[in-house]
């Protein structure tokens, strides 16, 4: 795949990742608007996050069964229609069904890093999976920046307005500019695939993977949240536009960790798994000084992002390398985990801030942190079992006869301390 197509799918990925996200440096006017009080208006983000676990779900199985071209551009228009619907809301019920519709069809990001995967070949998927879902990050924080921006000078609902305009473009684009789906013969129907997704649960390396996703963005969400709160409140009181810049610090975070992908495509995703956990930790040390440095809060925003970004790299090459035949069920299975702990991130450090401030939420943030690196450790000690091990040695196979035994993404699927 050439760089001119990688970078329009992380573009993809970055705008439909950012209708779930937009609302972060916007919670104070947004709540207030819609007359959602301050403990609660985290579920404005979570809100997004269950409508996105749906997503995962039921609409993430298609990409193995259709052709990912054509759902990548119908998921975009879907999520326009979400995100036109939240700018449109004059009650807090209509916003919350535009989020929950924006965000189950914001899924169209896995369909594409699937896309992305399959037209990859196995030495370089671990590159482009980086690149790619580096658009993720970037949409996340990068979407601050912007956001904070638009809320300023035109209102929150600005933002839901130029993330349609952007979704409608790229559909179009897509069609135009991606080649055919690379496959349609599908292993099996839309309901065996569902109904197959439950047999990925049992497996040790998916769940290992999985578990630590759901930590890796409980800490994420703690932290882009829940951050704006504190900002905008004493002793800084930064405006909107002013709190979505710290998105810049996210943004070099993110795509210093872009080099992941190549070394997951070494073998060592393992060892980068937990040094990154471990430098994850670290960092709210220094985010945890919000109250008195902002200097300190940038520089743990980006070793945070840098750690989110590596581990979550990692995590997909692993698995779409031990299932290459079913890309799209096991990236949104995978991102079930992603969801549902962003989703607790976002709702529980408004919580918590309000009932023992900025210490607290920090506290929370490293906890997430921490229970990963422990399911990491721990998973490096339980031997595997056997249906595993044929899974992995499947996919490890097939990279090594499509590169004549040279590739090492391969092979990292028979290393037996891949997890």
């Amino acid at each position: 795949m050439d760089v001119w197509r990688r970078l329009l799918l992380a573009v993809v990925c970055g705008v439909a990742v950012a209708s779930i996200y937009a609302a972060q440096p916007v919670l104070e006017p947004m709540g207030r608007d819609l007359g959602v009080s301050a403990e609660l208006t985290g579920w404005i983000v979570a809100t997004g996050q269950f409508g996105y676990l749906a997503g995962l779900m039921l609409l993430v199985p298609l990409g193995d069964v259709v052709a990912r071209r054509r759902l990548i551009a119908v998921h975009l228009a879907i999520t326009a229609a979400g995100t036109i619907l939240t700018a449109s809301a004059s009650a807090a019920w209509v916003a919350f069904v535009g989020l929950a519709t924006a965000g189950a069809f914001a899924v169209v990001v896995q369909t594409t890093v699937a896309y992305a995967a399959s037209v990859s070949l196995p030495a370089e998927r671990g590159r482009t999976i980086g690149v790619v879902t580096s658009g993720v990050v970037v949409g996340i924080v990068g979407a601050r920046v912007v956001t904070g921006t638009l809320a300023e000078v035109w209102g929150w609902r600005s933002i839901y307005a130029v993330l349609a305009v952007l979704s409608l473009g790229l559909a179009a684009l897509v069609l135009v500019a991606l080649p055919s789906q690379e496959r349609l013969n599908p292993p099996a129907g839309y309901r065996q695939v569902v109904v197959s997704l439950g047999g990925l649960f049992g497996q040790s390396i998916f769940l290992t993977r999985g578990l630590i996703a759901f930590f890796l963005f409980a800490s994420f969400g703690t932290l882009w949240s829940g951050m704006s709160l504190p900002l905008a409140d004493t002793p800084w009181q930064l405006s909107e536009s002013q709190i979505g810049l710290f998105g810049i610090a996210g943004l070099t975070g993110a795509l210093g960790a872009a080099r992941a992908g190549r070394w997951a495509d070494a073998g060592r995703a393992a060892p980068v798994t937990g040094l990154a956990l471990t430098v994850l930790i670290l960092s709210w040390a220094a985010i945890a000084q919000l109250p008195w440095s902002l200097w300190l809060l940038i520089v743990g925003i980006v070793v945070l992002d840098f750690a989110v970004q590596a581990v979550h790299v990692s995590n997909q090459h692993l698995l779409t390398a031990a299932h290459p035949d079913r890309v799209s069920s096991v990236i949104g299975s995978y991102m079930v985990f992603y969801s549902l702990g962003s989703a607790l991130g976002a709702a529980a450090t408004t919580a918590v801030f309000t009932a023992y401030g900025w210490a607290g939420s920090s506290l929370l943030g490293a906890g997430f942190a921490a229970c990963a690196l422990v399911v990491w450790a721990t998973s490096r000690r339980v031997p595997r079992d056997s249906a595993n091990l044929r899974s992995e040695k499947a996919g490890a196979h097939q990279a090594q006869e499509e590169t004549q035994g040279t590739d090492q993404a391969g092979r990292v699927m028979d290393n037996p301390e891949v997890l």
